[in-house]
């Protein structure tokens, strides 16, 4: 266990290295799981992680997208994942969306994404071009839309937003 929280604190330190010298980075932030019971690296149905971030720059376009964490020993190669957005005033900028997210090889099981020994870190372009038409806080909330209540293996889940480069 300790061996997995160091190779997890080492991805986790890259992965901020790596991001820190993007300037069309709005907000990044992503949460460790547990379940109710404490159990590290379980994804509990009832935990709906809700990432809050401003948006001041109305005329620009947005790509959203989520950060997920898991164990190599994840039980299924995908993660269906649905999104609510709400708007600065508190009502929702949009319909809750449903994605499905490949977190390996549905034929051959071999982990996809960046990995450090049994941890592999993904991240899918969620809502890309997204148009903001207030300024303000808006909030996102993500929940796990699978068929059991509890997820043993997601270890984290974020939320990314950057502007559109300019062309």
């Amino acid at each position: 266990m300790a061996r997995r929280a160091g190779l997890a604190a080492v991805a986790l330190a890259g992965v901020a290295a790596l991001s820190a010298c993007d300037p069309n980075r709005v907000y990044e932030e992503n949460t460790d799981l547990k379940s109710p019971s404490g159990d590290a690296y379980v994804w509990d149905v009832q935990q709906r992680p809700t990432f809050t971030f401003a948006i001041a720059d109305t005329t620009a376009r947005y790509d959203v997208y989520f950060n997920v964490r898991n164990a190599a020993d994840y039980g299924f190669y995908n993660l269906y994942l649905k999104h609510t957005l709400t708007g600065p005033n508190g009502r929702p900028a949009g319909p809750a969306l449903l994605h499905q997210m490949v977190l390996m090889d549905p034929k051959t099981g071999q982990p996809l994404g960046a990995g450090a020994g049994d941890i592999f870190d993904h991240q899918f372009l969620a809502l890309p071009h997204q148009h903001f038409a207030r300024p303000g806080t808006y909030k996102l909330t993500l929940e796990q839309y699978m068929r059991q209540n509890q997820l043993p293996g997601i270890m984290a889940v974020g939320v990314r937003v950057t502007k559109e480069a300019k062309k």
